[in-house]
């Protein structure tokens, strides 16, 4: 079997057996097949995609077992996770994965870090002064068991077939494929164990699809290749044209994660954070949908859920006292409120262009190797739909220098569009099981 002769077939539209695609992702692991083979190989496929029987779960298979798979059999219920495409404000992990471990599913969460526009689960959680993402896989399974949560890092030995494909994929254009990325997500979040699997989907401007029918078909893939390998899923498709939330960045946003657990915060936060939890207690089998939402929202009324988001810090190294005091997450060195020069109605605020400014402001990444301030991000004071009067705060930018501060002013206000008022906005558009 030849490297060559395979990417020749999927250039001309052939389906490659199981065999064939095992070798692939096998070359690719152990660095048999070079580069440019598998960059030739990766833009076929981008052109010719993959049959959704005959290869994609075929190829998921040899991704996910590329390297080490979690075996959570030992520990009592299902054991269902979340994973959401990426968007601007997206804290969702943070109060829903304690919210409902707290409820009765066991949540293992294996998340990412934030890269260009779109902020990351990890960058977050590290801005709790102490807290460790890079936990062995022993911990991880005896805290899912103990406290039914653990959120960390993808380890060296998790499909690491994919950390070689997707850096090639980024350089080579070939990212936007919708098998790639299904099998990139999955063969992640498979390896964690879970018996069960809840997508976010997100569309819009600060959305990696950016119209509903590329974000349907993400979904639609998603969704039968779990359901291909023996696990259930279900999707969301929810808007991100504008930011989730009023926060954008690290520490604020673990800070209005806190006030979402103590029952208050953005209602789209909060409302996201229910419906999304009512299909991981579904997929998990604790209860049907109306007494799911009522389970969350008892959990969050009595302080249980922050409870197991103080316990989940401490065991992870974290600073458990932040949960009663947020005044002890990082605070920015200088602050600067953007003042609105006219009066109307905030029609749309680009979500995209919001959080090109937060990584001016040092809270977000450009490239992989960029160090992250966890001081830095910004506080929206008007969300879309507000009637604003000049001379009123827009945002409040957090940075560490002047600079910074200017060029992330200058993106805010690029993102600001103060006129019409803005059309419907439902938080989410479709379900898809």
């Amino acid at each position: 079997m030849r490297a060559y002769d395979l990417i020749r077939k999927k250039r001309d539209g052939g389906v490659l057996s199981p065999e064939e695609l095992r070798f692939i992702v096998r070359g690719a692991t152990n660095g048999e097949i070079a580069d440019e083979q598998l960059a030739a190989f990766l833009m076929a496929v981008f052109f010719r995609g993959m049959d959704l029987r005959a290869e994609l779960p075929h190829w998921l298979d040899a991704m996910l077992h590329s390297g080490e798979v979690l075996d959570l059999s030992r520990i009592e219920g299902r054991k269902v996770d979340k994973h959401s495409t990426g968007g601007v404000g997206d804290k969702i992990s943070l109060p829903l994965a304690p919210l409902v471990a707290v409820c009765g599913v066991r949540v293992p969460m294996v998340s990412g870090r934030g890269l260009g526009h779109t902020g990351g689960t990890l960058d977050k959680l590290e801005s709790i002064p102490g807290f460790r993402v890079d936990l062995p896989a022993a911990r991880f399974a005896e805290l899912v068991d103990r406290l039914g949560v653990c959120l960390i890092g993808q380890t060296a030995e998790i499909a690491p077939a994919d950390r070689k494909l997707y850096a090639l994929r980024d350089a080579t254009a070939t990212v936007e494929s919708v098998p790639l990325i299904a099998s990139s997500i999955l063969s992640k979040k498979l390896a964690e164990g879970i018996d069960a699997l809840v997508l976010d989907v997100k569309v819009g401007r600060g959305a990696f699809m950016k119209t509903t029918q590329d974000a349907r078909l993400l979904a639609r893939t998603m969704v039968d290749l779990c359901r291909a390998v023996g696990r259930d899923c279900v999707a969301l498709l929810s808007r991100m044209d504008a930011p989730l939330g009023s926060a954008v960045g690290n520490a604020v946003e673990v800070r209005e994660s806190i006030d979402v657990l103590r029952g208050g915060g953005p209602d789209d936060v909060r409302e996201l954070t229910l419906l999304l939890g009512v299909e991981m207690l579904r997929l998990g089998g604790v209860a049907d949908a109306r007494v799911a939402r009522t389970r969350l929202e008892a959990s969050l009324a009595d302080g249980s859920a922050l409870r197991r988001f103080a316990q989940l810090i401490e065991a992870q190294g974290g600073d458990p006292r932040v949960a009663d005091d947020p005044s002890r997450l990082p605070q920015p060195r200088l602050r600067r409120e953007v003042i609105a020069d006219r009066s109307g109605v905030l029609g749309a605020l680009d979500a995209e262009l919001v959080g090109l400014a937060a990584v001016e402001l040092g809270a977000g990444r450009a490239r992989k190797e960029d160090a992250v301030d966890p001081a830095a991000g910004l506080l929206l004071r008007k969300r879309v739909g507000d009637e604003v009067v000049a001379g009123e705060v827009l945002a409040e930018l957090h940075a560490k220098t002047a600079a910074r501060l200017d060029a992330g002013e200058g993106r805010l206000r690029a993102a600001v569009a103060i006129g019409a008022e803005p059309g419907e906005r439902p938080l989410v558009l479709e379900r898809i099981a």
